[in-house]
């Protein structure tokens, strides 16, 4: 079968859900490792990897760990893949058994609802923490679980370290505490709450939602049949919005997407390929947009630029924030090594600093806690920032705000494509590219460990080399970072997949990206 992308997904690939989860409840046996990533840990029922006894010995560790640390109630969100639901239901088993304060709710809630909660309770100086249950934008079959300490934000790796150990440990003897799920849920410390009112009723003290309101956009609020679909829902009536609501309704195999690059079932909503059918309408809005299915990630689609490149509306946006918000003047503009270096010069001309990191959110975490950074966003279309008065929002990706704050600029100055156009006029045209190139563990491990004095470069497509580096700020990037007057590359081994990164932008020409693009194979082909 050829699979499409751009095309609707064929029901032969549409997945098995009955089987999932059958497979999630009753796989006990072969079970792989726990891992957490850049953003927790994923895997499928499927393959052995996100099965009942994963859920229950990373939700004791977390028990455990929370004892440890004194942190009080614990805030518990899920998405729409098949395995949250089922996973929320084993983690709740263990909590109930340990004694842990839960606060639920039984709706979606997307990852930035549960930032916003933990946050809001922390004011009132308790100490609380939370769990999303989510694999992002993964295909249908995956799960995932991820870990917000009490900054709201994703947790470090010196606190998933000690719990993905501790995990993989009860995993081995089944050495976690549980009740049964009836008996768990009516526990006193097992509490239901609304999360979605509080988040939506807040939305004006981030977002200009009356000047939305007033310009009369016809809007178009895609849910790719994720968790955000009950929060549009609350704005759309909240706030009187002229804002149709699409996919929002739940399917397990989620059969309205078409199929992403490599013809897979993904809710990338910063892929045109996943993107497409929304694409085909665009023209009926004046603005529309989605989020990926747990709601920390956004794409923009406006009917003179389509779908903006993550990178333009993430300089678009810092363009218009730190133009009309008044905000305090020292704040600092947080993006990672391989996000478009047109926010450095967008930065530049503001006036104002770069804070850069490796990749993951997890970095700009404590910057928007402590109010240090106004806004901080990655290439993978995932960006959070500061209220009105320059208080903290939330210290996860935020792909609601984003979106709406899409609507302001719209609402109060113009198409966002054209704001990014006028930044191409004044600081140059970006050429940006990721291609992810197949490979194996002692390729990545080489890629890792590069040493920038050993690669003895000194032009780059045709440019001297201004600066090498495997380190920003003092924090490892795992990879490297070439850079010279007119483009950089920078290569990144993946920690979940057979793939390493190229990320490379020029602001010459299509023809100097793809020549870094070969000088950067080239630099690996002389690794091995």
């Amino acid at each position: 079968m050829k699979l499409i992308p751009g095309k609707i997904a064929p029901k032969e690939i549409l997945i098995d859900t009955a089987r999932l989860i059958s497979d999630y409840f009753y796989f006990k046996r072969d079970l792989h490792p726990i891992k957490f990533g850049t953003s927790g840990h994923r895997g499928s029922a499927f393959k052995r990897s996100f099965n009942e006894s994963h859920i229950l010995a990373i939700s004791q560790a977390i028990s455990d760990f929370k004892k440890k640390n004194g942190t009080k109630e614990l805030i518990v969100g899920i998405d729409t893949h098949a395995l949250s639901t089922p996973a929320k239901m084993s983690a709740l088993r263990v909590f109930a058994a340990n004694g842990i304060e839960v606060i639920h709710t039984d709706k979606f809630t997307p990852t930035p609802l549960v930032s916003f909660m933990i946050l809001e309770k922390n004011r009132n100086g308790t100490l609380c923490d939370g769990i999303v249950l989510t694999p992002s934008h993964n295909p249908p079959e995956d799960g995932g679980y991820k870990y917000n300490p009490p900054n709201g934000g994703p947790a470090d790796t010196d606190v998933t370290a000690v719990i993905e150990k501790e995990a993989n440990a009860i995993l081995q003897n089944s050495s976690y505490k549980v009740l049964d799920y009836e008996e768990a849920i009516k526990k006193e410390h097992i509490k239901l709450e609304d999360f979605i009112t509080p988040y939506v009723e807040s939305l004006s003290e981030i977002v200009d939602m009356e000047a939305i309101q007033k310009s009369g956009l016809r809007l178009c609020a895609d849910a790719l049949g994720g968790s955000t679909m009950q929060v549009y829902e609350k704005i759309k009536d909240y706030y009187n919005l002229t804002m149709d609501l699409r996919h929002n309704y739940i399917d397990y195999r989620f059969s309205f997407m078409s199929l992403d690059h490599d013809g897979k079932i993904r809710m990338d909503c910063s892929s045109p390929y996943a993107m497409a059918s929304l694409l085909e309408i665009k023209d009926r809005y004046d603005l529309a947009f989605a989020n990926d299915t747990d709601g920390d990630r956004h794409g923009i689609v406006t009917p003179i630029g389509g779908l903006m490149n993550p990178n333009h509306f993430l300089s678009v946006a810092i363009w218009y924030l730190f133009a009309h918000r008044k905000w305090p003047k020292n704040l600092k503009i947080g993006k990672t090594f391989v996000t478009s270096s047109m926010i450095d010069r967008v930065a530049k001309d503001l006036g104002v600093k770069v804070y850069e990191t490796p990749v993951g959110f997890k970095w700009f975490a404590e910057g928007l806690y402590e109010r240090w950074l106004g806004f901080a966003g990655e290439e993978s279309a995932g960006a959070s920032f500061l209220r009105k008065d320059g208080t903290v929002w939330t210290t996860d990706k935020d792909g609601i705000i984003m979106a709406l704050l899409a609507a302001e600029i719209k609402a109060k100055s113009k198409d966002p494509a054209l704001l990014y156009q006028e930044l191409e006029e004044k600081f140059g045209k970006s050429y940006y590219e990721r291609i992810d190139i197949p490979a194996d563990e002692e390729i990545r491990t080489k890629i890792k460990s590069i040493n920038p004095q050993k690669l003895g470069l000194k032009i780059l497509a045709g440019e001297p080399v201004i600066d090498i580096f495997t380190q920003v700020n003092g924090m490892s990037v795992g990879g490297v970072k070439i850079v010279t007057q007119n483009g950089w590359i920078a290569l990144r081994p993946s920690g979940t997949e057979d793939i390493y990164k190229i990320y490379a932008e020029s602001f010459l020409s299509q023809e100097h990206l793809k020549l870094l693009q070969q000088e950067a194979q080239n630099i690996v082909r002389k690794l091995i």
